[in-house]
């Protein structure tokens, strides 16, 4: 249900401050002005019969908004890049420190533990002080880190620097979520979060084929140049073009004012503990299919570098037709029924590789199921983000903090168990398929026993 109380009246002083863009006239934008129900009207010729914005950024030109998708969307994808991008050099990273594989994903555990503890830590702040100072000084850190990884001579060193890159690269994703729940509210809320959620699902399945390509033309060192450069182009894009959306009267309301009450706020509400946990098992099942299909696919099923390629680029394209449909959907029927739909696909399609493998179907019998399982991934994960968030506007840098640790924090626990089940056999699609059934039967659990869909109000709009 929309968060009324979300939207305050605005003062002078708490008005959004709007940067114009090159060649937007300021002149000639509409002004606001608040009615004592907390909604904007924008003033025209005739006030009386001006159309009343619900949420600030309702009065956002069209131009801007695509703006605020482009770099919140650049934003987002930071994380899963900083942690996913150097993948494909483990190999040349062993054999560069003369070390074992195991040492090397070491410093992939370090980044995905940084990258939890730095949301955790930067949510809360952006609700407490605004979100621009948390978001510039954590992205600082990100370049800094991804320099010093650059230059690190040893492995202890490496790993060091990769825990901080994790931390600094938390920012993005908390942040752009935040900024969006602090100028949108309904079903512009869907949209725009649709936006991010499909970043979010496909930046994890793109990074290691853009670090592959880098490979080919720069050593492994080279990678985390990238990654700095990229923090950098950020961080003055934020400082640019990025206004504080959090003005002073709202980072003290009422239920809101320390830590420790957004905290209780969030975890007290049923709905989002169990939409944090379809989050968590649906991310879970994702990143078991990202750790498995290397073996799967390179060595049982013989595939090239290049055509493992092509079957990572196919079924990205599933993840963006299941955000792309989702946030239509969502917005018609509610975002509880969509998942009441995609998470029973999850568990549909995952058992069916588990069934095609044991009756030797080969690999159409593997391929067909996983795209339906990665593009139910992409149905659910914008209705995840729009329940936890709508709920939550107070908390929002909170909720969202909450959202990221667990989705990286349980799939860095749960997917090494592929490896654990194929210890003795070797993985294949059947073990690979197996945790993904798993995940997907907690999350259809969550959803009827905790979400429970019909307690849920539709969103307002």
């Amino acid at each position: 249900m929309l968060d009324t109380a979300s939207v305050p009246v605005q003062r002078p002083e708490d008005r959004l401050p709007e940067t114009p863009l090159a060649g937007e006239p300021r002149a000639h934008e509409p002004r606001p002005h608040t009615s004592s129900t907390g909604a904007i009207r924008t003033l025209g010729s005739n006030p009386a019969t001006a159309p009343i914005m619900l949420h600030p950024g309702d009065s956002i030109s069209t131009r801007r908004r695509v703006l605020y998708i482009i770099l919140l969307g650049a934003l987002t994808a930071l994380g899963p890049f900083t942690i996913d991008l150097y993948l494909p050099a483990f190999p040349v990273l062993e054999a560069d420190f003369q070390t074992t594989s195991a040492a090397i994903q070491l410093t992939l555990t370090g980044t995905m533990i940084g990258f939890a503890l730095g949301q955790l830590i930067v949510g809360p702040l952006s609700d407490k002080v605004g979100r621009r100072v948390p978001l510039l000084v954590v992205t600082a850190l990100h370049v800094l880190a991804s320099t010093a990884a650059a230059l690190a001579p040893t492995l202890e060193l490496l790993s060091g620097a990769r825990v901080l890159m994790g931390a600094g690269a938390a920012a993005g994703g908390v942040v752009a979520a935040a900024v969006v729940r602090d100028l949108f509210g309904g079903r512009r809320l869907v949209v725009m979060l649709s936006r991010l959620a499909l970043v979010s699902g496909v930046a994890p399945v793109l990074a290691p084929l853009v670090g592959s390509a880098l490979l080919a033309v720069m050593p492994w060192r080279g990678i985390f140049v990238v990654l700095a450069i990229y923090g950098a182009v950020m961080l003055v894009s934020a400082m640019v073009f990025i206004p504080e959306t959090l003005p002073p009267a709202r980072r003290h309301e009422r239920g809101a004012t320390t830590v420790w009450q957004r905290y209780r706020s969030v975890f007290s509400d049923r709905v989002f503990i169990g939409v944090l946990i379809i989050g968590g098992m649906t991310f879970s099942g994702l990143f078991s299919y990202l750790s498995a299909s290397p073996f799967l696919f390179q060595v049982n099923y013989a595939f090239s570098a290049q055509e493992y390629g092509i079957l990572f680029a196919v079924n990205s394209l599933g993840v963006v037709l299941g955000v792309q449909t989702a946030s239509r959907l969502a917005a018609r029927f509610g975002p509880q029924w969509v998942m009441a739909w995609s998470t029973a696909v999850l568990v549909i399609a995952a058992s069916a590789i588990v069934i095609t493998d044991q009756l030797g179907l080969g690999l159409w019998g593997t391929i067909v199921p996983l795209f339906l399982f990665i593009t139910a991934c992409g149905f659910t994960f914008p209705c995840v983000q729009v329940l936890a968030l709508d709920r939550h506007g107070k908390a929002a840098g909170t909720a969202q903090s909450i959202i990221g640790a667990v989705n990286f924090g349980v799939a860095g626990m749960i997917s090494p168990l592929v490896g654990w089940i194929a210890r003795d056999a070797g993985i294949t699609a059947t073990t690979m398929a197996s945790v993904m059934v798993g995940c997907a039967a907690v999350g259809v659990l969550s959803l009827w026993f905790v979400v429970r869909p019909r307690t849920v109000e539709r969103l307002a709009p």
